[in-house]
């Protein structure tokens, strides 16, 4: 089968949250709390087993409980230019890969059965996969090995839409029936 990595994306300051957002208790349905980053990565990790999961520099406790948790955790040293030089660092810690599913660790609620759909496209032969709900585009976003350069070329705090957008008639749509998708936490009135 071919290899597909997870990226989870972990880097970012938490500032309109106020920091620490990734260690965060997240409630559970069971009542129980987990930290919002280590359910973004469960969710992820069970689809794809996988996982690069990049972080800031000194983030030693965010890194301890993802590592912990089955991720390979790098630290990205150009963290502070944002979540392209993060995505970056990614993809090539990743190495070589089929394929490669972008998720974002402050989305906890994107499903794994939409993780699997994204990592199945990819392993099918897609160039880009998004899922859509309620006709937006969402998360996870996956690409094919072939996009593996243009994604260690990027910085900035643009992310990948620069890719996204050349190569928008290449991108498969999968329509899926999760709002999680779309949803994730800025502040903490959004957990």
């Amino acid at each position: 089968m071919a290899r597909i990595v997870g990226i989870l994306l972990a880097a970012g300051r938490g500032e309109r949250f106020g920091g620490g957002k990734l260690l965060a208790p997240l409630r559970r349905p069971d009542g129980s709390s987990l930290p919002l980053g280590v359910a973004a990565l469960r969710a992820l990790r069970a689809a794809v087993p996988d996982v690069v999961a990049v972080v800031r520099p000194g983030d030693d406790a965010l890194a301890d409980a993802l590592a912990t948790e089955g991720a390979r955790v790098i630290r990205a040293a150009r963290a502070d230019e944002g979540m392209g030089a993060s995505l970056a660092t990614g993809v090539a810690a990743a190495g070589e890969a089929a394929g490669y599913v972008v998720a974002l660790a402050d989305m906890p609620w994107i499903e794994t059965r939409t993780h699997a759909r994204v990592a199945a496209a990819l392993a099918g032969g897609a160039s880009i996969v998004a899922p859509w709900f309620e006709g937006r585009r969402g998360h996870p976003v996956g690409f094919a090995s072939g996009l593996r350069g243009d994604l260690m070329a990027l910085g900035g705090d643009e992310g990948a839409k620069r890719i996204l957008a050349a190569h928008e008639g290449a991108t498969l749509r999968i329509d899926v029936d999760d709002p999680g998708v779309l949803r994730d936490v800025d502040r903490p009135g959004d957990l």
